[in-house]
């Protein structure tokens, strides 16, 4: 069974970067020398959700956020073996349950992207090896203006 937390920011560095390393985001040459700083990003972030099982980090998502007009979701990642059973949708529901009226901001991969369109999001711009991806905030109209 898996059971989520975000009442927990400084995730362990050793397991955050065996989650990094499983879906390619790191290597131990890298790892090394951030190795006791890895979290850092969680800890300064507005909110951390992350998914377990037993002792086994198995997914984590964090967000920066102003809490009422932009969300920008960062490091949305799940285990290969657990990818598929629905983790990477409830940690993104989650993160978009705590900040409901923002808009959303994600960079992603091509791979991923109807993933987030599954969510709400749309393809706002694309960059030589990822796409950011923006979910609009209820807000404001569709052009940035508010309503």
């Amino acid at each position: 069974m898996i059971a989520y937390c975000d009442t927990e920011k400084a995730l362990p560095n050793e397991k955050l970067m065996a989650l990094f390393r499983a879906v390619g985001w790191t290597t131990e040459d890298s790892e090394q020398t951030h190795l006791h700083h890895f979290n850092v990003p969680f800890c300064g972030s507005s909110y951390v959700i992350s998914a377990w099982d037993g002792d086994i980090l198995v997914g984590c998502a964090r967000v920066i956020s102003d809490g009422a007009v932009r969300s920008v979701l960062y490091d949305l990642a799940v285990l290969p073996q657990y990818q598929g059973q629905g983790i990477g949708s409830t940690l993104l529901s989650r993160c978009m349950k705590r900040y409901p009226t923002t808009e959303w901001i994600a960079e992603t991969t091509e791979p991923c992207v109807s993933f987030y369109g599954k969510h709400g999001f749309a393809a706002a711009a694309a960059g030589e090896d990822c796409v950011f991806m923006r979910r609009s905030c209820p807000l404001f109209d569709s052009e940035g203006e508010r309503l």
